[in-house]
């Protein structure tokens, strides 16, 4: 399969904008998944969530259990919380993981369960500072890649930016703990078990790890994800490919469990997932899909990875 890397910088400055385009429509029919380089995110940005959401999850559990939440909520989602790997209706156990999640909080939304206050841990002076000026260069940076995907259409540059005027999204920062934290993975479990995304594109800074990320081929084979520290891994959901009628893929991965050979390994990515407004029409470009509205869509993917939910809810 390959997932290629692609480098925007010829975007940006314009002087590549058609080649970039054109690469990118490739990997997307091919993998689904790409690696970019030149988006012009910091490193040391980069670095300094990941560290400061480090020393939340260094924490002993009593002083997280204040900021814990459910699936949708802003703050702490303890371990036991998820099974991504249910999102299709099948079982799977729990994922292997906590996570620290942040999203859209703009009133103005429309919606108060996808937009909702932010809570930032008092423990970690910095944290809101960073966090906020990461998912503003995340939001900037997602609302490129649409407008890149529409020019790699031969479509109008805002074929997706007009419905993204106020859009929920989320940054889960997960942590992934090693294998002498956790124990041996129960059958079937995962750091993250078997899934597509939902919404329209996701940008993931990661680590690499034996336990890390594994994308599926078109015939059906895992392959480990390369990895290269200076790109994100972009990938997009399942609104994104029944908008271009499954001209783009919305393609399984999930990240392994921990592994005997590395048993220290301790994990943190950082997750940022882009939809649409809530209210959002998703008509497929040749029809082949019946309309769904964006927010109704995530409300019941969420719900159907919440564990021990009848439905979705978020305590803040």
């Amino acid at each position: 399969m390959g997932v290629p890397l692609v480098d925007l910088s010829g975007w940006f400055d314009g002087t590549r904008r058609a080649e970039v385009a054109g690469r990118v429509d490739a990997a997307l029919r091919e993998s689904g998944f790409l690696l970019i380089t030149g988006h012009g995110v910091p490193d040391d940005l980069r670095a300094r969530t990941r560290a400061l959401t480090r020393e939340f999850f260094a924490l002993p559990t009593p002083g997280k259990q204040p900021y814990a939440v459910r699936t949708g909520g802003r703050g702490w989602l303890p371990p036991d919380e998820q099974a991504t790997g249910r999102a299709d209706g099948a079982m799977a156990p729990p994922d292997l993981k906590e996570t620290l999640a942040f999203g859209s909080d703009d009133p103005a939304g429309g919606d108060p369960f996808f937009f909702r206050p932010n809570v930032f841990p008092t423990q970690v002076p910095g944290l809101q500072a960073a966090v906020t000026e990461y998912v503003r260069r995340m939001r900037a940076l997602s609302d490129e890649l649409l407008t890149i995907f529409a020019v790699a259409l031969g479509e109008p540059e805002t074929l997706f930016t007009r419905h993204t005027g106020n859009a929920s999204y989320t940054l889960n920062v997960n942590h992934y703990p090693p294998l002498r934290q956790v124990g041996p993975a129960g059958p079937g479990q995962f750091r993250i078990g078997e899934h597509t995304d939902f919404g329209t594109v996701t940008i993931l800074d990661r680590q690499h790890g034996v336990g890390g990320l594994q994308v599926r081929t078109l015939d059906g084979v895992w392959e480990n994800a390369p990895f290269d520290p200076a790109a994100f891994t972009v990938n997009i959901g399942d609104l994104m490919a029944r908008w271009t009628s499954d001209r783009w893929r919305s393609t399984p991965h999930r990240v392994l469990p921990p592994d005997a050979s590395a048993p220290d390994e301790d994990l943190v990515s950082l997750i940022f997932f882009y939809n649409t407004d809530h209210d959002a029409r998703i008509v497929s470009l040749d029809g082949r899909y019946p309309e769904v509205v964006g927010g109704e869509y995530l409300r019941a993917k969420l719900q159907a990875i919440s564990i021990g939910q009848r439905t979705v809810r978020g305590d803040r």
